[in-house]
């Protein structure tokens, strides 16, 4: 089960880093300065901070087998899972900034990224809760 959940996290992890690219390569960092973007810059680069973090926890569970450090990457996950819930509900939304460089996301990258997300939060709770047993 750690391998699955390192190949399905590393699957939300790339398309998480395309994600970035294109909202970079929109201008993202430029529409900061004049509010157009519906994603501030903390938003934008805590996230896949503290999912690297959470990935760096996880393969030290892998190289270990400690369970703290499998517990730590989904302490981990859970602000991840909340950053990109604001993230998503913020892109889903309109609003006075719909002129923004995430409005060029395409749906299959951010279903894709959110669907391998969620799955990979899923996967750690199961499998450190199974470590406890």
């Amino acid at each position: 089960m750690p391998l699955v959940v390192l190949i399905v996290w590393l699957l939300a992890a790339s398309v998480g880093v395309y994600l970035l690219y294109l909202w970079l390569r929109g201008g993202g960092l430029r529409q900061q300065a004049t509010k157009v973007t519906r994603f501030p810059m903390a938003l934008i680069f805590s996230h896949p901070l503290l999912a690297v973090t959470g990935l760096g926890l996880w393969l030290a569970f892998m190289l270990t087998g400690v369970s703290a450090y499998a517990w730590g990457s989904f302490g981990a996950l859970c602000l991840v899972a909340f950053l990109g819930f604001v993230m998503f509900t913020r892109w889903l939304g309109g609003g006075r900034h719909a002129r923004g460089a995430e409005n060029r996301f395409p749906l299959v990258a951010v279903g894709l990224h959110g669907l391998a997300g969620v799955s990979t939060f899923v996967l750690v709770l199961l499998t450190a809760a199974e470590l406890t047993r």
